[in-house]
């Protein structure tokens, strides 16, 4: 183990910690229905108390673009100010403040971002919002000139940013420091990537492969894989600058947070990389990874992780999903930094096919029963458990040459596939009957035997795991939510955080369609993405029964 990491473990201590996942969009106080503000985050964090648990995670706080999205931030550095709820107005009446010794500190400290942010959302103002690579040439291009005769006409603007980032940077100092005071640690998150229209591309653009959009290949839930469109990084001209950006990040991050989540950690060992005038509708198909030579990914990773460990005081830990090469697993695994192991996929995927207990999961690593960008649990269990994405089965279907309309009934059962799910027909109870069906020989079928012995039966044998008695049931109540979570709480993971959509069904506060409860659906753009609200104040939930259920669950696991 790392010696920075080996100090980070010596302070969190030998607790085994439960801990909850709630974007802060999601939660509000009866004073504020259905908005959001950052001094809700104290009534977050008295809940999280409430119900025994000792860390609260946040997503990203960054300053977030038209798209709303925590991932796709206007700065690496930049606060959010919806949050604050203050206005031009505000700061009219509040102008003397600037001449505080506290807040020229606070502009001293942070000169490496905070001219830079607010210069460019003052010009992005000026040029109607469009993005920065639309803007005249001398702005665009940072013209010395243009930009200082740009700061004297903008002053009032620009001073208004700068003021509206040091409210915000007290506010969630304020929050961390009451958090503490509570005995719960803040759990930030670390975008790997920033808009291509950003604070930081416009000022750093050497930093960035603009050629390129960020994605994630083709997967069993991404059939065509993703764009998600941010530019990927010029890693030889940041470690040029000795990664002095990187640690910037860390550095104003560290203000706020006890421990840091480090978004797609397998992106800084290699990066799903899709030629930008790719056609959208391709999503991630024609990417490539790069480092395009894998036997340098791990000496690429370890060098930008050890950069990021060394350079922090938070403890480190690490989103570890989808594919993943044994350079990224085995330097996680060199560095004592957790994953994440995330029930629905901590199986034998080769041999048993089935789930493993909860004695078998990493010792260093995050339980849970979903993430942000999954389905919640009861969704999982009712809609997809025992299925197979069906766009990626057709594709496959096409490659092969099987005529997958003629063959669907006949493998899946109608009734029980439903949002872009296939449900394996229970007389389809061995490989022998799926080749026939299909008319493909063993040779020519591994992907849908994989598929199939993944899959078949899934939900059965997890309701054996969990130990549950009789029929299994189809939809989800609180006896299998309950046994859900004692398999991830009662695991050997050092950590185990919900979030709070998953805590929330202990309590039947949700109605319908479990499914219409996510917080993201990765690779789309919807209204319905980063928008959910929880269904009661967080006033109102702290006198709910549900506090009640979960403290005792998170006690019965030797959490706390």
């Amino acid at each position: 183990m790392h010696q920075a990491t080996r100090v980070k473990w010596e302070r969190l201590g030998t607790a085994r910690r439960a801990g909850i996942l709630a974007p802060i969009f999601s939660v509000y106080s009866k004073n504020n229905p259905g908005k959001t503000e950052l001094s809700d985050l104290k009534l977050l964090v008295d809940w999280a108390s409430v119900c025994g648990l000792s860390i609260v995670q946040l997503l990203p706080m960054n300053e977030m673009g038209p798209l709303s999205c925590p991932y796709d931030a206007i700065s690496s550095f930049a606060i959010e100010g919806r949050y604050l709820g203050l206005t031009q107005e505000d700061f009219s009446r509040r102008k003397k403040e600037i001449r505080d010794k506290e807040y020229l500190l606070f502009k001293e400290a942070n000169i490496y971002w905070l001219d830079d942010f607010c210069l460019y959302k003052a010009l992005k103002e000026y040029n109607h919002g469009k993005p920065w690579y639309e803007w005249g040439e001398g702005f665009k291009s940072r013209n010395v000139e243009a930009l200082e005769r740009f700061r004297i006409d903008a002053a009032e603007g620009l001073e208004f940013q700068s003021w509206l980032q040091w409210q915000a940077f007290k506010a969630l100092r304020e929050i961390r420091r009451y958090a503490n005071s509570r005995k719960v640690l803040l759990k930030g998150d670390l975008p790997i990537l920033v808009s291509r229209d950003s604070a930081d591309v416009w000022a750093h653009p050497g930093f960035f492969r603009l050629e390129y959009a960020a994605g994630a290949p083709p997967d069993m839930y991404a059939a065509m894989g993703q764009r998600w469109g941010m530019p990927t990084y010029n890693w030889e001209n940041i470690e040029k600058d000795g990664f002095r950006y990187l640690k910037e990040k860390l550095k104003f991050a560290q203000n706020f947070y006890d421990i840091l989540r480090i978004d797609h950690v397998v992106g800084l060992f290699r990066i799903w990389s899709i030629p930008y005038n790719e056609p959208l509708e391709n999503k991630g198909l024609n990417g490539f990874f790069d480092p395009r030579d894998e036997s340098l990914w791990r000496g690429h990773g370890r060098k930008i992780l050890s950069a990021i460990n060394e350079s922090t005081g938070m403890f480190i830990c690490a989103e570890d999903l989808g594919v993943i090469p044994k350079a990224c697993t085995e330097t996680l695994e060199e560095f004592q930094i957790p994953g994440n192991d995330v029930q629905r996929w901590v199986k034998d995927w080769k041999v048993e096919h089935d789930f493993l207990p909860p004695d078998k999961y990493r010792q260093c690593s995050v339980a849970m029963l979903s993430t942000h960008d999954t389905t919640n649990w009861a969704a999982w269990w009712e809609n997809e458990a025992g299925t197979v994405d069906e766009a990626l089965f057709i594709r496959r279907c096409n490659e092969r040459g099987v005529n997958f309309p003629m063959i669907r009934e006949r493998l899946f059962d109608p009734v029980r596939s439903r949002h872009g799910r296939l449900r394996w027909r229970a007389e389809i109870d061995s490989t022998e009957k799926l080749l026939m069906i299909l008319g493909k020989p063993r040779q020519e079928a591994t992907d849908f035997i994989d598929f199939y012995e993944n899959t078949y039966l899934e939900k059965e044998r997890l309701w054996k795991k969990l130990g549950l008695k009789g029929t299994m049931r189809e939809e989800c109540d609180e006896e299998i939510l309950e046994a859900a979570f004692k398999v991830t709480l009662g695991s050997r993971s050092k950590f185990c955080i919900e979030t709070i959509i998953d805590w929330l069904y202990l309590g039947g506060l949700f109605e319908g369609d479990a499914y219409q409860y996510r917080i993201n659906t990765p690779g789309t753009i919807s209204d319905k993405n980063w928008s959910i609200k929880i269904p009661l104040p967080l006033g109102e939930l702290m006198r709910n029964p549900v506090c009640a259920k979960i403290r005792k669950l998170v006690r019965q696991a030797g959490r706390r």
